[in-house]
Protein backbone atom coordinates (compact mmCIF):
# COMPACT_ATOMS: atom_id res chain seq x y z
CA UNK A 1 0.00 0.00 0.00
CA UNK A 2 1.40 3.39 -1.00
CA UNK A 3 2.16 6.02 1.62
CA UNK A 4 4.23 9.15 2.04
CA UNK A 5 6.92 8.71 4.66
CA UNK A 6 9.11 11.59 5.79
CA UNK A 7 12.42 10.79 7.49
CA UNK A 8 13.76 13.75 9.50
CA UNK A 9 17.40 13.24 10.39
CA UNK A 10 18.04 11.24 7.22
CA UNK A 11 21.47 12.85 6.76
CA UNK A 12 22.85 10.87 9.69
CA UNK A 13 25.60 8.37 8.92
CA UNK A 14 24.02 5.70 11.11
CA UNK A 15 20.27 6.32 11.11
CA UNK A 16 19.73 7.49 7.53
CA UNK A 17 21.04 4.44 5.60
CA UNK A 18 19.68 2.03 8.21
CA UNK A 19 16.09 3.25 8.06
CA UNK A 20 16.34 3.50 4.28
CA UNK A 21 17.32 -0.15 4.20
CA UNK A 22 14.09 -0.98 6.02
CA UNK A 23 11.93 1.17 3.75
CA UNK A 24 13.44 0.14 0.43
CA UNK A 25 13.25 -3.56 1.24
CA UNK A 26 9.59 -3.43 2.28
CA UNK A 27 7.46 -5.07 -0.38
CA UNK A 28 4.33 -3.76 1.35
CA UNK A 29 5.44 -0.15 0.80
CA UNK A 30 6.38 -0.56 -2.86
CA UNK A 31 5.47 2.57 -4.82
CA UNK A 32 5.50 4.83 -1.77
CA UNK A 33 7.17 8.23 -1.51
CA UNK A 34 10.13 8.61 0.84
CA UNK A 35 11.07 12.20 1.65
CA UNK A 36 14.49 12.64 3.24
CA UNK A 37 15.05 15.72 5.41
CA UNK A 38 18.20 16.98 7.08
CA UNK A 39 19.77 20.36 7.84
CA UNK A 40 23.16 19.06 6.67
CA UNK A 41 23.00 19.46 2.87
CA UNK A 42 26.15 17.44 2.17
CA UNK A 43 25.08 14.47 4.27
CA UNK A 44 21.55 14.66 2.85
CA UNK A 45 22.87 14.71 -0.72
CA UNK A 46 25.00 11.62 -0.14
CA UNK A 47 22.22 9.64 1.53
CA UNK A 48 19.70 10.67 -1.13
CA UNK A 49 22.10 9.61 -3.89
CA UNK A 50 22.60 6.28 -2.18
CA UNK A 51 18.83 5.89 -1.75
CA UNK A 52 18.24 6.47 -5.46
CA UNK A 53 20.84 3.90 -6.33
CA UNK A 54 19.40 1.25 -3.99
CA UNK A 55 15.88 2.07 -5.16
CA UNK A 56 16.85 1.25 -8.74
CA UNK A 57 19.06 -1.77 -8.03
CA UNK A 58 16.49 -3.36 -5.72
CA UNK A 59 13.54 -2.40 -7.94
CA UNK A 60 11.81 -0.93 -4.87
CA UNK A 61 9.54 1.33 -6.95
CA UNK A 62 9.87 4.21 -4.50
CA UNK A 63 9.83 7.93 -5.24
CA UNK A 64 12.79 9.50 -3.41
CA UNK A 65 12.71 13.16 -2.43
CA UNK A 66 15.17 15.26 -0.44
CA UNK A 67 14.83 18.63 1.31
CA UNK A 68 16.71 20.70 3.86
CA UNK A 69 13.46 22.45 4.85
CA UNK A 70 11.04 19.95 6.37
CA UNK A 71 8.07 22.09 5.36
CA UNK A 72 8.85 21.23 1.74
CA UNK A 73 8.43 17.54 2.60
CA UNK A 74 5.68 17.32 5.22
CA UNK A 75 2.64 18.24 3.12
CA UNK A 76 0.44 15.17 2.77
CA UNK A 77 2.70 12.90 4.80
CA UNK A 78 1.20 9.78 6.36
CA UNK A 79 4.13 8.99 8.66
CA UNK A 80 7.02 11.08 9.98
CA UNK A 81 10.09 9.37 11.43
CA UNK A 82 12.42 11.48 13.58
CA UNK A 83 15.95 10.82 14.77
CA UNK A 84 17.69 14.13 15.33
CA UNK A 85 20.57 15.52 17.36
CA UNK A 86 22.74 18.61 17.31
CA UNK A 87 26.48 18.40 18.01
CA UNK A 88 25.80 15.06 19.70
CA UNK A 89 29.20 14.14 21.16
CA UNK A 90 30.23 17.70 22.01
CA UNK A 91 27.08 18.50 23.99
CA UNK A 92 26.81 15.06 25.54
CA UNK A 93 30.31 15.55 26.97
CA UNK A 94 29.17 18.81 28.52
CA UNK A 95 26.05 17.13 29.91
CA UNK A 96 28.36 14.73 31.73
CA UNK A 97 31.44 16.78 32.55
CA UNK A 98 29.83 19.90 33.99
CA UNK A 99 27.55 18.08 36.47
CA UNK A 100 30.59 15.98 37.45
CA UNK A 101 32.36 19.20 38.51
CA UNK A 102 29.57 19.67 41.05
CA UNK A 103 29.75 16.12 42.41
CA UNK A 104 26.93 14.62 40.32
CA UNK A 105 27.99 11.21 39.02
CA UNK A 106 26.20 9.91 35.95
CA UNK A 107 27.04 6.64 34.21
CA UNK A 108 25.78 8.09 30.92
CA UNK A 109 23.89 11.34 31.45
CA UNK A 110 21.88 10.88 28.25
CA UNK A 111 18.36 9.82 29.25
CA UNK A 112 18.53 9.92 33.04
CA UNK A 113 20.45 12.00 35.55
CA UNK A 114 20.91 15.79 35.46
CA UNK A 115 22.50 15.69 32.00
CA UNK A 116 19.22 14.40 30.60
CA UNK A 117 17.43 17.61 31.64
CA UNK A 118 19.59 19.59 29.22
CA UNK A 119 19.43 16.90 26.54
CA UNK A 120 15.64 17.19 26.89
CA UNK A 121 15.71 20.97 26.69
CA UNK A 122 17.77 20.99 23.48
CA UNK A 123 15.67 18.44 21.62
CA UNK A 124 12.19 19.29 22.91
CA UNK A 125 11.96 22.58 21.02
CA UNK A 126 13.02 20.89 17.77
CA UNK A 127 10.45 18.09 18.19
CA UNK A 128 7.70 20.58 19.06
CA UNK A 129 8.50 22.70 16.00
CA UNK A 130 8.18 19.57 13.86
CA UNK A 131 4.84 18.77 15.48
CA UNK A 132 3.53 22.28 14.87
CA UNK A 133 4.48 22.02 11.20
CA UNK A 134 2.76 18.63 11.07
CA UNK A 135 -0.41 20.14 12.53
CA UNK A 136 -0.51 22.52 9.55
CA UNK A 137 0.74 20.25 6.76
CA UNK A 138 -0.16 16.66 7.71
CA UNK A 139 -2.40 16.73 10.80
CA UNK A 140 -3.45 13.09 10.51
CA UNK A 141 0.08 11.71 10.21
CA UNK A 142 1.75 9.57 12.86
CA UNK A 143 5.04 10.70 14.39
CA UNK A 144 7.40 7.77 15.03
CA UNK A 145 10.12 9.17 17.25
CA UNK A 146 13.59 7.73 17.90
CA UNK A 147 15.05 10.99 19.25
CA UNK A 148 16.35 10.68 22.80
CA UNK A 149 15.25 10.93 25.49
CA UNK A 150 12.55 8.94 23.69
CA UNK A 151 9.74 9.08 26.29
CA UNK A 152 10.32 12.77 26.97
CA UNK A 153 10.14 13.66 23.28
CA UNK A 154 7.00 11.56 22.97
CA UNK A 155 5.54 13.46 25.92
CA UNK A 156 6.37 16.77 24.21
CA UNK A 157 4.37 15.72 21.17
CA UNK A 158 1.46 14.33 23.17
CA UNK A 159 1.21 17.14 25.74
CA UNK A 160 1.90 20.17 23.57
CA UNK A 161 0.50 19.22 20.16
CA UNK A 162 -2.40 17.33 18.61
CA UNK A 163 -0.13 14.94 16.73
CA UNK A 164 -0.40 11.18 17.19
CA UNK A 165 3.02 10.08 18.41
CA UNK A 166 4.80 6.93 19.53
CA UNK A 167 8.31 6.53 20.89
CA UNK A 168 10.41 3.61 19.69
CA UNK A 169 13.55 2.02 21.12
CA UNK A 170 15.30 -1.32 20.52
CA UNK A 171 16.47 -1.81 24.12
CA UNK A 172 14.03 -4.70 24.69
CA UNK A 173 16.48 -6.63 22.52
CA UNK A 174 18.93 -6.63 25.42
CA UNK A 175 16.30 -8.33 27.58
CA UNK A 176 16.04 -11.10 25.00
CA UNK A 177 19.85 -11.26 24.87
CA UNK A 178 20.19 -11.67 28.64
CA UNK A 179 17.49 -14.33 28.75
CA UNK A 180 18.94 -16.18 25.76
CA UNK A 181 22.45 -16.06 27.21
CA UNK A 182 21.24 -17.61 30.46
CA UNK A 183 19.01 -20.18 28.74
CA UNK A 184 21.25 -20.91 25.74
CA UNK A 185 21.59 -24.62 26.52
CA UNK A 186 17.85 -25.14 26.87
CA UNK A 187 17.16 -23.13 23.70
CA UNK A 188 19.85 -24.83 21.62
CA UNK A 189 21.80 -21.59 21.10
CA UNK A 190 25.53 -20.96 21.16
CA UNK A 191 26.71 -18.27 23.53
CA UNK A 192 28.82 -15.44 22.03
CA UNK A 193 31.91 -14.09 23.79
CA UNK A 194 29.76 -11.60 25.69
CA UNK A 195 30.49 -8.42 23.75
CA UNK A 196 27.42 -6.24 23.29
CA UNK A 197 26.62 -6.75 19.59
CA UNK A 198 27.16 -10.48 19.96
CA UNK A 199 24.59 -10.45 22.73
CA UNK A 200 22.10 -8.55 20.56
CA UNK A 201 22.56 -11.12 17.80
CA UNK A 202 21.87 -13.91 20.28
CA UNK A 203 18.77 -12.10 21.47
CA UNK A 204 17.55 -11.75 17.90
CA UNK A 205 17.86 -15.52 17.43
CA UNK A 206 15.81 -16.05 20.58
CA UNK A 207 12.76 -14.11 19.37
CA UNK A 208 11.30 -17.18 17.71
CA UNK A 209 12.04 -19.35 20.74
CA UNK A 210 10.87 -17.35 23.75
CA UNK A 211 8.30 -14.67 24.51
CA UNK A 212 9.08 -11.94 27.03
CA UNK A 213 6.52 -9.56 28.45
CA UNK A 214 8.37 -6.48 29.71
CA UNK A 215 7.11 -3.13 30.94
CA UNK A 216 8.14 0.01 32.78
CA UNK A 217 9.62 3.19 31.39
CA UNK A 218 12.10 3.45 28.55
CA UNK A 219 15.54 2.07 29.50
CA UNK A 220 14.05 0.96 32.82
CA UNK A 221 11.75 -1.92 31.86
CA UNK A 222 11.44 -5.27 33.63
CA UNK A 223 10.79 -8.79 32.43
CA UNK A 224 7.48 -9.76 33.99
CA UNK A 225 7.07 -13.06 32.15
CA UNK A 226 9.33 -15.37 30.11
CA UNK A 227 7.78 -18.31 28.25
CA UNK A 228 8.76 -20.77 25.57
CA UNK A 229 7.15 -20.02 22.23
CA UNK A 230 4.63 -22.62 21.13
CA UNK A 231 4.16 -24.43 24.46
CA UNK A 232 3.76 -21.52 26.86
CA UNK A 233 6.16 -23.18 29.33
CA UNK A 234 7.10 -20.78 32.13
CA UNK A 235 10.88 -20.32 31.83
CA UNK A 236 11.28 -17.70 34.57
CA UNK A 237 12.27 -20.14 37.36
CA UNK A 238 14.89 -21.76 35.16
CA UNK A 239 16.10 -18.35 33.96
CA UNK A 240 16.53 -17.23 37.56
CA UNK A 241 18.57 -20.33 38.38
CA UNK A 242 20.76 -20.18 35.25
CA UNK A 243 21.45 -16.45 35.58
CA UNK A 244 22.58 -16.88 39.16
CA UNK A 245 25.35 -19.21 37.95
CA UNK A 246 26.67 -16.92 35.22
CA UNK A 247 30.17 -15.45 35.55
CA UNK A 248 30.29 -12.57 38.02
CA UNK A 249 31.09 -10.02 35.32
CA UNK A 250 27.97 -10.75 33.27
CA UNK A 251 25.47 -7.87 33.73
CA UNK A 252 26.27 -7.45 37.44
CA UNK A 253 23.92 -4.50 38.07
CA UNK A 254 21.04 -6.28 36.36
CA UNK A 255 21.59 -9.31 38.57
CA UNK A 256 21.88 -7.30 41.78
CA UNK A 257 18.58 -5.57 41.06
CA UNK A 258 16.99 -8.93 40.18
CA UNK A 259 18.14 -10.32 43.54
CA UNK A 260 16.95 -7.26 45.45
CA UNK A 261 13.52 -6.79 43.86
CA UNK A 262 12.62 -10.21 42.47
CA UNK A 263 12.13 -9.12 38.86
CA UNK A 264 14.83 -8.89 36.20
CA UNK A 265 15.56 -5.67 34.26
CA UNK A 266 15.29 -5.95 30.49
CA UNK A 267 17.69 -3.22 29.42
CA UNK A 268 21.26 -4.24 30.30
CA UNK A 269 23.50 -2.51 32.81
CA UNK A 270 24.45 0.58 30.79
CA UNK A 271 21.09 2.31 30.43
CA UNK A 272 19.76 0.73 33.61
CA UNK A 273 22.41 2.60 35.61
CA UNK A 274 21.03 5.94 34.41
CA UNK A 275 18.11 5.58 36.82
CA UNK A 276 19.69 3.87 39.81
CA UNK A 277 21.39 6.42 42.03
CA UNK A 278 22.47 3.68 44.44
CA UNK A 279 24.66 1.88 41.91
CA UNK A 280 27.67 4.16 41.40
CA UNK A 281 29.04 5.44 44.67
CA UNK A 282 32.51 6.97 44.01
CA UNK A 283 34.11 5.05 46.87
CA UNK A 284 32.78 1.62 45.94
CA UNK A 285 32.13 1.59 42.18
CA UNK A 286 34.46 1.88 39.18
CA UNK A 287 33.84 4.72 36.77
CA UNK A 288 33.21 2.61 33.71
CA UNK A 289 34.82 0.83 30.81
CA UNK A 290 35.80 4.08 29.05
CA UNK A 291 37.57 5.63 32.03
CA UNK A 292 35.18 8.06 33.66
CA UNK A 293 32.13 7.23 31.58
CA UNK A 294 30.22 4.32 30.08
CA UNK A 295 30.17 5.84 26.59
CA UNK A 296 33.12 6.24 24.24
CA UNK A 297 32.65 9.70 22.69
CA UNK A 298 35.93 9.61 20.76
CA UNK A 299 35.24 6.12 19.47
CA UNK A 300 31.74 7.17 18.37
CA UNK A 301 33.13 10.10 16.38
CA UNK A 302 35.71 7.88 14.66
CA UNK A 303 33.06 5.28 13.87
CA UNK A 304 30.83 7.96 12.34
CA UNK A 305 33.68 9.16 10.14
CA UNK A 306 34.20 5.57 8.99
CA UNK A 307 30.51 5.21 8.17
CA UNK A 308 30.60 8.38 6.07
CA UNK A 309 33.53 6.95 4.13
CA UNK A 310 31.43 3.84 3.43
CA UNK A 311 28.40 5.92 2.38
CA UNK A 312 30.50 7.99 -0.02
CA UNK A 313 31.97 4.83 -1.52
CA UNK A 314 28.55 3.20 -1.99
CA UNK A 315 27.09 6.38 -3.47
CA UNK A 316 30.00 6.35 -5.95
CA UNK A 317 29.31 2.76 -7.00
CA UNK A 318 30.83 0.40 -4.42
CA UNK A 319 28.71 -2.66 -3.54
CA UNK A 320 25.80 -1.84 -1.25
CA UNK A 321 26.55 -3.19 2.21
CA UNK A 322 26.37 -2.30 5.88
CA UNK A 323 23.16 -1.14 7.49
CA UNK A 324 21.60 -0.11 4.19
CA UNK A 325 21.72 -3.78 3.20
CA UNK A 326 20.96 -5.26 6.63
CA UNK A 327 18.44 -2.63 7.75
CA UNK A 328 18.17 -0.98 11.14
CA UNK A 329 16.54 -3.68 13.26
CA UNK A 330 14.17 -0.95 14.46
CA UNK A 331 10.39 -1.24 14.38
CA UNK A 332 9.25 1.84 12.45
CA UNK A 333 8.62 0.09 9.14
CA UNK A 334 6.83 -2.98 10.60
CA UNK A 335 4.57 -0.58 12.53
CA UNK A 336 3.84 1.45 9.38
CA UNK A 337 3.05 -1.76 7.49
CA UNK A 338 0.73 -2.97 10.25
CA UNK A 339 -1.20 0.31 10.31
CA UNK A 340 -1.60 0.41 6.54
CA UNK A 341 -2.58 -3.24 6.19
CA UNK A 342 -4.55 -3.61 9.44
CA UNK A 343 -2.06 -6.24 10.46
CA UNK A 344 -3.10 -6.58 14.11
CA UNK A 345 0.64 -6.94 14.70
CA UNK A 346 2.08 -7.52 18.13
CA UNK A 347 4.94 -5.21 19.13
CA UNK A 348 7.20 -6.04 22.07
CA UNK A 349 7.77 -2.47 23.24
CA UNK A 350 6.37 0.97 22.42
CA UNK A 351 6.41 4.23 24.35
CA UNK A 352 2.86 5.56 24.63
CA UNK A 353 0.65 7.32 27.19
CA UNK A 354 -0.44 5.04 30.01
CA UNK A 355 -4.12 4.10 29.78
CA UNK A 356 -4.08 1.75 32.72
CA UNK A 357 -1.61 -0.56 30.97
CA UNK A 358 0.62 -0.41 34.06
CA UNK A 359 -1.93 -0.09 36.81
CA UNK A 360 0.31 1.47 39.48
CA UNK A 361 1.82 4.18 37.25
CA UNK A 362 0.01 7.45 36.46
CA UNK A 363 -2.35 7.69 33.52
CA UNK A 364 -1.01 9.70 30.56
CA UNK A 365 2.60 9.25 31.67
CA UNK A 366 4.72 7.80 28.84
CA UNK A 367 5.30 4.14 29.63
CA UNK A 368 6.91 1.32 27.67
CA UNK A 369 4.62 -1.68 27.15
CA UNK A 370 3.76 -4.29 24.52
CA UNK A 371 1.12 -3.22 22.00
CA UNK A 372 -1.10 -4.30 19.12
CA UNK A 373 -0.85 -2.24 15.92
CA UNK A 374 -3.69 -2.00 13.40
CA UNK A 375 -5.74 0.54 11.45
CA UNK A 376 -6.93 1.71 14.86
CA UNK A 377 -3.41 2.81 15.70
CA UNK A 378 -1.22 1.59 18.54
CA UNK A 379 -2.99 0.11 21.53
CA UNK A 380 -1.05 -1.01 24.58
CA UNK A 381 -1.35 -4.37 26.27
CA UNK A 382 -2.23 -4.24 29.94
CA UNK A 383 0.34 -5.91 32.20
CA UNK A 384 -1.11 -5.06 35.61
CA UNK A 385 1.09 -3.59 38.37
CA UNK A 386 4.86 -3.49 38.55
CA UNK A 387 6.44 -4.59 41.84
CA UNK A 388 5.84 -1.59 44.09
CA UNK A 389 9.52 -0.65 44.72
CA UNK A 390 10.13 -0.63 40.95
CA UNK A 391 6.95 1.39 40.39
CA UNK A 392 8.14 3.90 43.00
CA UNK A 393 11.40 4.46 41.10
CA UNK A 394 9.42 4.83 37.87
CA UNK A 395 7.05 7.36 39.42
CA UNK A 396 9.97 9.52 40.52
CA UNK A 397 11.51 9.38 37.05
CA UNK A 398 8.16 10.20 35.45
CA UNK A 399 7.91 13.28 37.65
CA UNK A 400 11.43 14.34 36.65
CA UNK A 401 10.57 13.80 32.98
CA UNK A 402 7.34 15.79 33.24
CA UNK A 403 9.08 18.74 34.89
CA UNK A 404 11.96 18.65 32.41
CA UNK A 405 9.58 18.66 29.44
CA UNK A 406 7.53 21.55 30.82
CA UNK A 407 10.72 23.47 31.61
CA UNK A 408 12.05 22.91 28.09
CA UNK A 409 8.88 23.98 26.30
CA UNK A 410 8.10 26.92 28.57
CA UNK A 411 11.71 28.07 28.96
CA UNK A 412 11.25 28.04 32.73
CA UNK A 413 14.36 28.07 34.91
CA UNK A 414 12.17 27.47 37.93
CA UNK A 415 10.80 24.22 36.50
CA UNK A 416 14.26 23.21 35.28
CA UNK A 417 15.65 23.57 38.79
CA UNK A 418 12.72 21.56 40.15
CA UNK A 419 13.44 18.80 37.63
CA UNK A 420 17.07 18.71 38.78
CA UNK A 421 16.16 18.69 42.46
CA UNK A 422 13.72 15.83 41.94
CA UNK A 423 16.42 13.75 40.24
CA UNK A 424 17.89 11.18 42.65
CA UNK A 425 21.36 11.78 41.20
CA UNK A 426 21.30 15.31 42.67
CA UNK A 427 21.88 15.65 46.41
CA UNK A 428 22.66 19.33 47.02
CA UNK A 429 20.48 22.33 46.19
CA UNK A 430 23.30 24.88 45.97
CA UNK A 431 25.36 22.64 43.71
CA UNK A 432 22.34 21.94 41.51
CA UNK A 433 21.62 25.63 41.09
CA UNK A 434 25.24 26.51 40.32
CA UNK A 435 25.50 23.65 37.83
CA UNK A 436 22.27 24.73 36.13
CA UNK A 437 23.53 28.29 35.66
CA UNK A 438 26.81 27.09 34.18
CA UNK A 439 25.10 24.65 31.82
CA UNK A 440 22.66 27.29 30.60
CA UNK A 441 25.54 29.68 29.96
CA UNK A 442 27.75 27.13 28.19
CA UNK A 443 24.87 25.86 26.03
CA UNK A 444 23.16 29.21 25.53
CA UNK A 445 23.32 28.83 21.75
CA UNK A 446 21.28 25.63 21.99
CA UNK A 447 18.92 26.70 24.79
CA UNK A 448 17.57 30.10 23.68
CA UNK A 449 14.20 29.53 25.35
CA UNK A 450 15.79 30.13 28.77
CA UNK A 451 17.26 33.47 27.70
CA UNK A 452 14.17 35.24 26.36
Amino acid sequence: MKAKIVVIGAGSASFGPAILGDLLQSRALRGSTVSLVDLNPHGLELVAKLAERANQEWDAGMTIEAATDRRDALAGADFVITSIAVAREKLWRQDWEIPAKYGMRQPLGENGGPGAAFHTARNATMILDICKDMEKLCPDAWLLNFTNPVPRMTLVARRYSKIKAVGLCHQIGMGYAIAAFALAEELGLKRPDGEEWGLYSLGHQAHSLIDIKAAGINHFTFMLDIRRQGTGEDLYPLFRERLSHMAAGFQPLTRRIFEAFGVCPATGDGHLAEYTHWSHDPQTRPWGKYGLHLYDWDGAEKHRDHMWDEIEAMAAGAPISGRLRSGSGERAVPIIEAMLENGNAYELAVDIPNRGYISNLPDDAIVEVPAVVSRFGINGVGVGPLPEPIAAVCRTQLTVASLAVDAAVQGSRELLLQALLMDPMVNDMDQAQAMMHEMLAVQREYLPQFWG
